[in-house]
């Protein structure tokens, strides 16, 4: 059974496994902790678990709640070390906060701090996965946050938009719910008039980003609609359904759920899970440029031969994720490459059959074998 309308994400059948999403601005005010809107939505979280479902929890607020203790200002995102000190000090209180309120309906909270290369490394994916599935069957209620004391720049998801969506792949999920500060998406800046509310989108197209914005309204967090239009892209590849709700309401799940407010994001396709994890991959190590030819064939089911492709960028090692974009430098494909960068540059536009002379050894014959690649 797949979640057609926003009212499935109430129903254990259409959504036995239900990511929940909170934005730092939801949980933290400018009193501090907003304390009686979060039990209210802990209460929500209880219920779906009493009705059957199973309910993950990502939760932003580490850094909000830190600075405010460190008296840090911009809110702690002044620099990457007042990022990293507030969510030391901010995460102790968030994770505390979860577990109070989760064990007032009887549940255990679990906390699982995770970083970008937790779920961007296959095996450290999988062990995420595992663990996530032992936490779920033993009944407790996992509180993911991005290990943002640690994280660097470059390391980072920067957001818990796509996190949610990372999180929701690993678990098996079958629907994100991210709560924001906005009712959904709206076809245009939703302080313009005229402005509507999307309800369902089925693909995010070029013409869907189009109507995104880019920043937090409120200042408080790191993600935006762009961020959210992500995540679903990361959540389509999965056949994971995500919607986007306001919760800055009481009770915001039965908001989204009860009176339809909110935008659905079915999913198109669902690919296997291996071809998902790369497909929703936010650090590429490089990426190969193809010609007309070889994006059709790719299009058909085809490997990447060395004939179609016309540049290479980065600097990577076989097995590394790359791109593969068209002359126009839209992103048709991730794989994982079978020749480094430098044997990759040598195989520019030669045959098959001329790789063995060129590189000294006996080749692969596709750079991307359709096995270990993913159509966007």
């Amino acid at each position: 059974m797949k979640i057609a309308r926003l009212s499935d994400l109430a129903d254990k059948a259409a959504c036995p496994r239900l990511v929940v999403k909170v934005g730092s601005s939801l949980l933290v005010g400018k009193e501090g902790v907003r304390r009686a809107w979060l039990e209210g939505l802990v209460a929500e979280l209880a219920a779906a678990r009493a009705r059957g479902q199973e309910v993950i929890v990502v939760s932003s607020g580490a850094i909000a709640l830190g600075a405010a203790t460190l008296r840090l200002d911009k809110g702690g995102r002044g620099s990457l070390a007042d990022a990293q000190a507030a969510a030391a000090v901010g995460q102790i209180a968030l994770s505390g906060l979860w577990a109070e309120l989760l064990g007032r309906h009887g549940l255990t909270a679990a906390q699982l701090l995770l970083t970008l290369e937790d779920l961007e490394d296959r095996r450290r994916y999988l062990n995420a996965t595992a663990t996530l599935t032992r936490l779920l069957d033993a009944g407790a209620v996992p509180v993911i946050n991005e290990n943002d004391s640690v994280a660097t720049q470059e390391i980072r998801f920067g957001d818990n938009d796509r996190l949610a969506a990372r999180v929701a792949q690993a678990a098996r999920a079958s629907a994100v719910l991210l709560l924001s500060d906005v009712d959904g998406l709206y076809d245009r800046n939703p302080a313009e008039p005229g402005a509507q509310l999307l309800a369902e989108v089925r693909g995010v197209t070029s013409e869907i980003h189009a109507m995104a914005t880019g920043g937090s309204s409120s200042g408080m967090g790191s993600g935006g609609m762009t961020s959210k239009l992500q995540a679903a892209e990361i959540a389509d590849l999965a056949g994971i359904a995500l919607v986007i709700g306001s919760g800055l309401h009481p009770a915001p799940i039965a908001r989204v759920t009860g009176q339809g407010i909110g935008t659905l994001f079915r999913p198109r396709r669902k690919a296997g899970a291996r071809k998902a994890w790369l497909g929703g991959r936010l650090r590429l190590k490089g990426a190969l440029l193809v010609d007309m030819g070889a994006a059709a064939a790719l299009g058909r089911g085809s490997s990447l031969l060395a004939a179609g492709i016309t540049g290479v960028e980065g600097d990577f090692q076989r097995g590394d994720a790359v791109a593969i974009r068209d002359g126009e430098g839209r992103v048709l494909a991730h794989g994982l490459a079978e020749y480094d960068a430098a044997e990759c540059a040598r195989l520019v536009g030669r045959q098959s059959g001329d790789q063995a002379a060129i590189l000294g050894y006996a080749p692969r014959s596709a750079v991307v074998h359709r096995d270990q690649l993913v159509l966007l």
